[in-house]
């Protein structure tokens, strides 16, 4: 709709700020939403313009997961909080073997934040949408008082679709099973601490956030006997792990000499006195598959682009307690025990 039909004055300056009058409903909010939100994410669903969009649903069963985004800094090495909140809520929905379909958004902004640097992140959301086939057909947005929030949250919901007779689960993990991850751990939380404490590195460290459906596609079209999926964002690879032994009521033992760490990330890690199996990852995907279809998984990994690093780090055994165990590289045992507390804060 054209801003003489809508009777707005001028353009919206992205120079100024955001201020109470963007989130009163009124015409200023409109022009937000037209001129920056709609301009941005623009589809054939969002434009309907109406409280709700009507989507047409193919066969199977629904899936739906919604996440919140509050990571500090917005603006990080490899990506920000917009198209980190398309991927984040696109990788929930497809590890529990979905295809992706649609997300909704929800922001809130605080007064004062610049209008650039908005435009900059629901850029980066559509672009990010776009690339992953999975629109915004929803969305809404609120404006709190200057000091009463930080810039900006944003809350995406993603619903997908899973086909009948699939089923992936945290407890469906046995023994015998073997434990794959696509690649590097750790990348994106260091890149947000070596931005946060002004850590510089010959090879910079650069967030891996990236929407992973597509590479889930391809491992189960490889006919790898898959048992569960999971995207080990906070917490890490650890805790992941260790939900799935809770979950599956079974152990692990893991080969520590087999993870894929990047030297400037375990050099991060070590400098902050932070355990790399329990920083966050936003593009990795942890895979429990039958253990006589490891290979095969594994090739189906490495064939993506986004597993190319891929590895089988471990196994899935009997135990009781249900541990989480590595053989270190000197050939020791350690216990890889759940995250106690908050390793690293605001990260995703």
């Amino acid at each position: 709709m054209s801003q003489r039909r809508r009777g707005y004055a001028r353009p919206l300056d992205l120079g100024g700020k955001v201020d109470l009058s963007h989130g009163a409903g009124g015409r200023t909010a409109a022009q937000l939403i037209e001129q920056l939100f709609a301009a941005a994410l623009d589809n054939e669903f969002l434009a309907q313009g109406d409280d709700g969009a009507v989507l047409p649903m193919p066969p199977g069963r629904l899936v739906m997961s919604t996440d919140s985004h509050v990571v500090s800094p917005l603006f990080f090495p490899g990506g920000d909080i917009g198209c980190l909140s398309v991927h984040g809520s696109i990788n929930d929905v497809a590890v529990m073997g979905a295809q992706p379909l649609y997300l909704a958004a929800g922001f809130i902004l605080e007064e004062g934040f610049p209008l650039a640097d908005l435009a900059r992140i629901v850029g980066s959301m559509g672009q990010a949408a776009r690339d992953a086939g999975v629109p915004v057909v929803a969305g809404d947005t609120k404006v709190v008082e200057r000091g009463s929030g930080d810039g900006v949250f944003i809350t995406t919901t993603a619903v997908g679709v899973l086909r009948d007779g699939l089923n992936l689960s945290g407890s469906r993990a046995q023994a015998g099973d073997a434990i794959l991850i696509s690649g590097h751990i750790g990348d994106h939380g260091m890149a947000i601490m070596a931005c946060r404490e002004g850590l510089g590195f010959a090879s910079p460290i650069v967030s891996d956030t990236a929407s992973l459906h597509g590479l889930i596609a391809d491992l189960l079209a490889s006919g790898a006997a898959v048992h569960a999926l999971r995207d080990p964002t906070r917490g890490g690879l650890a805790t992941t792990l260790n939900e799935i032994a809770a979950q599956s009521a079974v152990g692990m033992l893991l080969r520590e000499d087999a993870i894929p760490l990047r030297r400037e990330v375990a050099a991060a890690c070590e400098l902050l006195g932070l355990d790399p199996l329990y920083v966050a990852n936003e593009g990795k995907l942890v895979a429990v598959v039958g253990g006589n279809d490891a290979e095969r998984a594994l090739a189906a990994l490495r064939a993506h682009p986004l597993g190319r690093d891929a590895a089988i780090i471990g196994a899935v055994h009997v135990d009781p307690q249900h541990f989480v165990q590595m053989v270190t590289a000197p050939g020791g045992r350690r216990m890889v025990d759940w995250l106690a507390g908050e390793q690293l804060p605001r990260i995703c």
